[in-house]
């Protein structure tokens, strides 16, 4: 009398799916960080040197033109630096983010490379990239000078938190955009451009009159520079700042995204 074998075990398609995709994201990840900076000559030194070399100008200037302190406090590097390595963080993030389908494009036809992977792996190496090199300029700032800075972690993870997020959103409804509309890329490259005056990096929005704070205020960039620097600079507590009106248009601009992204990205990679 012959047995007939126990059938195998079915294993479980969920959970084959869920550690099928931390590992695709895993392997865009040492994709991204081999592929972006590993191959250029000096590799991620040059995203050390661009926040230094931008602070470094910066305080050359305000001093040759005779500025005596800087917004808050009395050493212009400090300043300067915590306003741009937020500014830094935002952008770079929500740029690569927003070029997370041209990159991966050819990844993409294997069926369990998605969208939203491309999309948290080049999100993720760029912000562990900004927030080490803001730990490196910063710290080394306040290491090398008597800046007179109090830090406030809440306060500065906190502005980072929302920086991170500001460009996780814009960075996906932009990748919908950029591919769908290639001018589109241009055209928001030129809109970003006059930020770097209009984000309170230089001058501080307080100081200026009511009726151009009342605009200014609209810019999220700005609610991050001034949360950041509220964790610096004892103190300084702007009322303008509104972390709810940042994850807000995070949260919104991050949903249209996904969702347009969704429904056609098909044709996006057809195309």
């Amino acid at each position: 009398m012959t047995t007939i074998p126990d059938s195998p075990r079915l294993r479980s398609v969920h959970r084959q799916m869920r550690f099928a995709t931390l590992r695709v994201v895993v392997a865009l990840i040492l994709r991204e960080m081999t592929t972006s900076n590993g191959r250029k000559p000096g590799g991620y030194l040059w995203t050390i040197i661009e926040p230094v070399a931008g602070v470094a100008l910066m305080t050359w200037l305000f001093m040759a033109i005779g500025a005596r302190t800087p917004g808050l406090g009395s050493n212009f590097a400090i300043f300067y630096a915590t306003g741009l390595m937020p500014y830094f963080t935002y952008i770079h993030i929500s740029n690569r983010t927003a070029q997370a389908l041209t990159y991966s494009r050819n990844l993409l036809s294997y069926p369990r490379v998605t969208v939203v992977d491309a999309l948290i792996a080049r999100f993720v190496v760029q912000l562990i990239t900004q927030l080490l090199v803001a730990y490196v300029l910063l710290g080394g700032i306040r290491l090398l000078m008597d800046t007179g800075t109090q830090l406030v972690l809440s306060h500065i993870v906190l502005g980072f938190t929302m920086a991170a997020a500001l460009a996780a959103g814009i960075g996906t409804l932009n990748c919908f955009l950029s591919t769908m509309f290639p001018l589109w890329g241009s055209i928001w490259g030129v809109m970003m451009r006059p930020m770097l005056f209009l984000s309170g990096i230089m001058l501080l929005i307080d100081r200026l009159p009511v009726q151009w704070q009342a605009w200014l205020v609209w810019n999220p960039i700005v609610h991050i520079i001034a949360e950041v620097r509220t964790g610096f600079y004892h103190g300084y507590q702007p009322a303008y700042v509104s972390p709810a009106y940042v994850f807000g248009v995070a949260l919104a601009t991050g949903a249209v995204g996904l969702l347009f992204l969704w429904r056609h990205h098909r044709d996006i990679l057809e195309n």
